[in-house]
């Protein structure tokens, strides 16, 4: 294909997954505006699936446009002049969002600087960069408003605690990362009390991997727990309750499943469901007490039950139906997988399923691309957009140094987690793709 045809053909699919998502915001109302001062019914559905995909197509597309056409300096620099993360941090820690509720129609900086003691002067240049981003209105100048994006930073929005965790946790990698990777005492290793985050905390005398730091931090592990609620929205992972058949089972067990961020909405959703949820016991102290306010209904019915699990020691509870772990394999090392997984395999009775549900990162070569497509069922990327959705695609590979960064973990390709699962003992019956992440399904091999 010509380099104008490829231009053309990027346009046309820019156009074409542009309108595919207005039908879908249409389905459920009026299409969002970008100074739109509430969410949007489609921002809360559980099966966003179809918009992620038509999402998806856009960003690679729009983003592959740009750098085609952009002269290389220009996005080069793109690359790095980045300070979103510092001016989110800002704004999360201080409550902003909160504070703008009370102030439907705006707040001056002036007015706002009084209540969060932060220079006026410096708190517009915050505040207007994170506008032009799309994050809050500037309604006059220097007059701000919340809309649709910034009321993700509200407190109880759990997104927000993701996003305080990237800020305040996962940022403090990125100044020592490129000295982990020289340090010849642990450049090449994968432990996890190594990982760059750790590495700059441990100058303050503090030891272990992060999850040992949160075990001694009340706040910090409710905090991250938290969080992983937020994934239901980021990820979109709350699709697998309507594209995997769980009216068709009696038992889930949700392994490392925290306070219930699965688990929970499975409860309200399929009620034919008996659920064991499996994790330390300081994590569980917080789900029973969450359980207890937003779903009494299945203690008082027997349908959930918490039980204690190190799953590096020990072995699930066995011969139930589905094994579901969601964004926990990505947490460890292949010498810890494997571990788990080997456990995890003990548990299995004839009918079961695991279902592990990751982000799975794609191939940017066009050839295994349409192999995962042809054998597996995994999506792939119209031509001429990069054979990984480019942008598209941009999270997958993001959260994969997330991982380095705090666990000196990892996202995995497909053939990686094959090849860990295959070992342990489990066969792939199924790959559901759930177009941001995908749910490898197993049974005993």
């Amino acid at each position: 294909m010509a380099n104008k045809a490829k231009l053309e053909a990027l346009l046309t699919l820019i156009n074409t997954s542009a309108r595919d998502a207005i039908a879908l915001y249409e389905q459920y109302g009026d299409v969002p505006a970008i100074d739109q001062t509430e969410p949007h019914p489609l921002d809360n559905a559980v099966d966003q699936v179809a918009l992620k995909s038509a999402i998806r197509t856009l960003e690679g597309a729009c983003a592959q446009i740009c750098a085609t056409l952009a002269p290389p300096a220009h996005t080069a620099v793109n690359l790095v002049q980045v300070y979103d993360h510092a001016c989110m941090r800002v704004v999360a820690r201080e409550h902003v969002s909160d504070i703008l509720l009370k102030y439907p129609k705006g707040l001056h900086v002036n007015e706002l600087s009084k209540q969060i003691n932060i220079e006026p002067k410096k708190l517009a240049r915050i505040m207007r960069l994170l506008a032009t981003r799309g994050c809050y209105n500037e309604v006059d100048m220097n007059v701000f408003a919340n809309n649709r994006l910034s009321l993700i930073l509200l407190d109880e929005n759990p997104v927000k605690y993701m996003i305080l965790f990237h800020v305040d946790i996962v940022a403090k990698g990125a100044p020592v990362f490129y000295e982990t990777l020289k340090d010849p005492k642990i450049a090449y290793s994968y432990e996890p009390t190594v990982a760059p985050v750790m590495y700059a905390i441990n100058k303050n005398g503090t030891e272990g991997t992060l999850f040992d730091r949160m075990a001694r931090h009340d706040g910090q592990r409710q905090s991250y727990h938290t969080s992983m609620r937020g994934l239901n929205d980021i990820m979109g992972s709350l699709a697998v309750l309507t594209h995997f058949p769980f009216e068709k089972l009696s038992t889930v067990v949700d392994v490392g499943g925290g306070i219930g961020a699965f688990s929970l909405p499975l409860a309200k959703t399929h009620k034919n469901v008996k659920i064991i949820i499996h994790d330390l016991p300081e994590a569980l102290v917080q789900a029973r007490d969450i359980w207890a306010r937003e779903c009494p209904e299945a203690l008082t019915e027997n349908r959930v039950e918490f039980k204690n699990l190190d799953f590096f020691e020990q072995v699930p509870a066995k011969g139930k139906d589905i094994y579901y772990l969601r964004n926990i394999i990505h947490d460890w090392p292949d010498r810890e997988t494997a571990l788990i997984l080997s456990n995890l395999r003990k548990a299995l009775g004839p009918n079961s399923r695991v279902l592990i549900h990751d982000y799975v990162l794609r191939q940017l070569s066009r050839k295994q691309a349409v192999i995962e497509a042809s054998e597996l069922g995994v999506v792939s990327a119209p031509e001429p957009l990069l054979a990984n959705f480019g942008v598209g695609n941009m999270r997958l590979y993001q959260q994969d140094m997330t991982m380095l960064f705090v666990h000196n973990a990892m996202e995995r390709t497909l053939q990686g987690s094959l090849t860990l699962a295959t070992a342990a003992g489990l066969k792939l019956e199924k790959v559901w793709d759930l177009v941001e992440t995908c749910v490898l399904e197993y049974s005993a091999a």
